[in-house]
């Protein structure tokens, strides 16, 4: 099991300070690392740097905008001023747009792509400058299942993770000759405080995503946690440029 020990790594996670992305802080930190809990909203970081803590776990919490270049310069100086080094990224921020594609102003179309698609890309660039001085570290984009499995109305949605996917190619390929991995999860519909709103608004959508997958049921958060843990971890050394989709075998059908 020392293949998932994490103990000693220092871990940022953009979108950190809710749903999927709290989840993965919190068993990153469960398996020995510093969790540093990245969010655009800073109390709401702090709040969950704190709950991890009251476990007895590691974390600081840092605010950043990752739309925006400073910031995220800002995020990774802040990071390197106390624990000296970056081993672990993962991309958890992200937004979601419901609208059919027609009806996409060019307003909302910038708002995903700015969030989900320049976001990873930026952090990817900024952090992982550092991490080719290092030359071993880990990165772990959040994609979606929708870039195999299309859903009505997530069209934008589903461009923007399209992207993140064959982005974290493009880095893991670039970035193999200095032992820097880059790979990427891709959830199926997970109940997050994000969406569990619009699916209690919307039941006929949670059916429907039920239905598409063969294990029948809905994500939880904690169901990506696996699969963080591996890839931040030695146990992932011979892993890069992957998507892998953790979707209650959704692209099955």
């Amino acid at each position: 099991m020392d293949l998932f020990n994490l103990s000693g790594r220092v871990a940022i996670i953009t979108g950190g300070g809710r749903g999927i992305g709290l989840a993965i802080a919190e068993g990153l930190a469960s398996a020995g690392a510093v969790s540093i809990i990245a969010d655009i909203v800073a109390e709401r970081a702090e709040d969950a740097a704190e709950k991890i803590r009251r476990k007895n776990l590691k974390a600081r919490s840092i605010p950043v905008d990752v739309t925006g270049r400073k910031s995220v310069q800002n995020m990774v100086a802040a990071t390197l001023r106390e624990f000296q080094k970056i081993d672990v990224l993962v991309n958890c921020a992200g937004t979601i747009l419901r609208k059919p594609i027609g009806e996409v102003s060019d307003e909302e179309w910038d708002m995903v792509m700015n969030v989900n698609l320049r976001g990873v890309f930026l952090c990817c660039q900024v952090v992982g400058a550092e991490m080719i001085r290092q030359k071993q570290e880990k990165i772990i984009n959040i994609s979606s299942n929708v870039v195999q499995v299309l859903q009505p109305g997530r069209g934008v949605y589903a461009v923007s993770k399209a992207g993140v996917s064959h982005l974290t190619k493009v880095f893991a390929l670039e970035w193999a000759p200095y032992n820097v991995h880059v790979n990427a999860i891709a959830p199926g519909p997970t109940l997050t405080d994000f969406n569990r709103k619009y699916f209690e608004e919307h039941p006929e959508d949670l059916q429907a995503r039920i239905q598409s997958m063969p294990l029948a049921r809905m994500g939880q958060p904690m169901d990506h946690v696996g699969m963080a843990v591996l890839l931040a971890s030695s146990a992932s050394d011979f892993i890069t440029g992957q998507t892998i989709f953790v979707d209650g075998g959704s692209i099955l059908i």
